[in-house]
């Protein structure tokens, strides 16, 4: 009796194959016919399951989106049971950073897209992530709390904090990719950032 074929699971194989290619080759220049080659498939299976390159693109990079969520979980839970907001903001930037094969992946990946997305009207309408605020939600309630508990310094608006320690990450994230800083000096630049908005620990 042949095994039943559970569609979800193949989608994602082929999407897990076309972030492998992606990275390889580049996102510009990653074709359906890579991916099936990269997953053992036929070009023909590629596009039973997504109809076109711009539809298999959003697909796999939302899947690499939730890949990179559950890391992003996984360094925050790290912390500790009851670590601060302080140490949750800094374990969430920090799993941001491009240090790792994975995280580099998703930075080179995720800039990519957005860098083509500019000039591709089927890209820019289907952005791949589905709420792009939030990072800064997230932030911003933990900066809140923390106000809240007298642990930020005077005037520190916890939206504009949060938006600005986002940039900063994504930011030092790309000269990381790019090979103009160290993980290392990221790193720091992130808490001088962060003592600039927490009062000294005591």
């Amino acid at each position: 009796m042949p095994r039943r074929v559970d569609h979800a699971e193949r989608r994602t194989e082929i999407a897990e194959a076309l972030v492998r290619a992606a990275g390889r080759l580049g996102l510009h220049a990653v074709g359906m016919r890579d991916v099936a080659a990269e997953a053992g498939v036929s070009l023909r299976l590629v596009q039973y399951y997504f109809e076109s390159k711009e539809k298999l693109l959003l697909f796999g990079l939302r899947h690499l989106t939730e890949r990179f969520a559950q890391r992003v979980a996984a360094r925050v839970a790290a912390a500790g049971a009851d670590p601060g907001a302080r140490a949750v903001i800094e374990a969430l930037l920090a799993a941001a950073l491009p240090v790792d094969a994975e995280s580099r992946t998703f930075h080179h990946l995720y800039t990519s897209y957005a860098v083509l997305a500019v000039t591709d009207e089927a890209l820019a309408a289907q952005p791949f992530i589905k709420d792009p605020d939030s990072a800064e939600d997230t932030v911003a309630g933990l900066l809140r709390q923390a106000a809240e508990q007298g642990e930020l310094r005077p005037g520190v608006d916890p939206r504009a904090a949060a938006a600005g320690l986002l940039s900063l990450s994504a930011g030092l994230g790309t000269s990381v990719l790019v090979g103009q800083r160290s993980a290392e000096s990221a790193t720091g630049v992130l808490a001088h950032q962060l003592d600039l908005i927490f009062q000294p620990a005591k």
